[in-house]
């Protein structure tokens, strides 16, 4: 009586594609022959690849769970329509692609390279504050990232041995699977389950890694933060990512800046914006003042008359293009008028004075029109 295939792989029936193949993992590195050289291992192994054969594909497992062995042997599957090439994953590991054999139509398959994989890249975001993302300057930062093992070179092994091809899958990193159907025979390549797609086994793990070849390491840098940077600009910094397999490069680190707001000024493009608030009188008679600019205090003229939200403008103290800092847009000052809800009884006769002559000239009188006419709005 066929072995359930479940109990095979010690897994429960609802367990997903990720638990099946986590379970044929750890079992068929136990079992395997040349791993395990006890009596009936090579058995077990055959029984293992069996059952991971038929559980990991949805079609065929879901004729197992509702017809059992029958559903999945030669005679049943031919009266579905589809007969197996292989009896089991012992099959297909004979069948690894060695530069011969195999596809649709007798097509020779492409044998997996197992050259240097570039490192992956990584992202940080960093902050910055106003005047920091204007002029720029040297940050410094910490990253955590992938970095070779010293102690094994990136092998994983320790030192004095070396990893070994895999024998489930003959070095290639990949098995394959055979179909016939009425319409001709189709070819499946998966990953190997066995050295996850590496094409080789460490049997002697390197202490200082635990034989993944890397070690997680937190570094501090020193990057350069170009002038006229803003929200989203993207630095990238070489090499700075996760470390390579096989003697592979880095990957590259990719800065994201975000930049903070600021209580004074905003941002438009390259311009500065910002306000300035002055008294009635200052607006009716002009006067010269101090005003704040990323650059610091610069003197300003305000002319005689001028109206509440004239907008006045402050040449190249503004933000560096980026890329060319020498180039510098301009800040852009709005002009508030505070115009006094109380004034002072002295103050009021004086006004009350000025609005009697202003409205002999121009036959409006009274304070409160002449207070109102004073601005345009």
């Amino acid at each position: 009586m066929a072995r359930d295939y479940y109990e095979t792989l010690g897994v429960s029936r609802d367990a997903d594609k990720e638990q099946i193949k986590q379970a044929y993992r750890r079992l068929a590195r136990k079992y395997h022959p040349d791993v395990n050289k006890e009596s009936g291992a090579e058995e077990r192994f055959k029984e293992i690849n069996r059952a991971y054969e038929v559980l990991s594909e949805p079609e065929v497992r879901a004729r197992y769970d509702r017809f059992g062995e029958a559903g999945v042997s030669g005679a049943a599957a031919s009266g579905a329509g589809f007969q197996d090439d292989m009896s089991g994953f012992a099959d297909i590991f004979e069948s690894i692609f060695s530069g011969f054999g195999g596809g649709p139509g007798g097509q020779p398959q492409q044998r997996r390279r197992s050259g240097p994989v570039r490192g992956d890249d990584l992202r940080l975001d960093l902050k910055l504050d106003f005047r920091e993302a204007i002029f720029g300057g040297e940050k410094e930062i910490r990253i955590s990232h992938l970095e070779t093992c010293e102690v094994c070179n990136g092998s994983g092994a320790k030192p004095g041995t070396r990893p070994r091809p895999c024998g489930t899958c003959s070095g290639s990193g990949q098995v394959r699977r055979v179909t016939r159907t009425p319409f001709g025979s189709f070819t499946q390549v998966s990953t190997c389950p066995t050295c996850d797609g590496t094409g080789t086994v460490v049997e002697d793990k390197c202490d200082a890694c635990g034989g993944k070849g890397a070690n997680q390491v937190t570094k501090k840098l020193k990057i350069n933060v170009p002038a006229g940077v803003d929200n989203g600009t993207r630095l990238r910094i070489s090499q700075e990512g996760d470390a390579g397999g096989r003697g592979g490069p880095a990957g590259d680190l990719y800065v994201y800046l975000f930049v903070n707001e600021d209580q004074e000024f905003r941002r438009d493009g390259i311009n500065i914006i910002s306000e300035i608030k002055i008294s009635y009188l200052q607006a009716i008679l002009g006067c010269r003042l101090e005003v704040n600019t990323v650059d610091g205090l610069v003197e300003l003229v305000i002319p005689p008359g001028t109206q509440p939200n004239t907008v006045m403008k402050l040449e190249n103290r503004g933000v560096p293009r980026l890329g060319n800092p020498v180039s510098r847009g301009d800040q852009m000052l709005t002009v508030l008028i505070d115009i006094p809800t109380k004034i002072l009884p002295e103050e009021r006769e004086l006004l009350e004075k000025l609005a009697k002559i202003k409205g002999d000239r121009t036959g409006k009188g009274g304070l409160e029109g002449f207070l109102g006419g004073l601005f345009k709005s």
